[in-house]
């Protein structure tokens, strides 16, 4: 089974046509409630225009907030959620806009 992060890895590489990735790209960075952002630009991609909505929080203390204006998927996640944050990119990036 091939990992969540490998697979951003390849959409990364995908992305980067010699132009792309010199104004846009991925961001992951920690956040002081604590938690992670990531953040992905969609501009100049087959995702642009995509929009998404999404909010989970957990009985344990967990939380997941993503969301899409088309421009940037923008992802936040507590400590521990990293890895299901990047999965949930993926299937944003592999779902049919329709």
């Amino acid at each position: 089974m091939i990992s969540n992060l490998k697979v951003l890895q390849q959409w990364y590489t995908a992305a980067c046509d010699g132009d792309w990735e010199h104004s846009y790209g991925i961001r992951i960075e920690t956040t002081d409630n604590p938690g992670w952002i990531l953040s992905v630009d969609l501009a100049r991609t087959t995702l642009y225009g995509r929009t998404c909505e999404r909010e989970e929080r957990g009985a344990d203390g967990s939380w997941i907030s993503t969301k899409s204006d088309g421009t940037e998927f923008v992802a936040g996640c507590d400590p521990g959620s990293l890895e299901t944050v990047i999965g949930y990119f993926i299937e944003f990036a592999a779902s049919d806009p329709a």
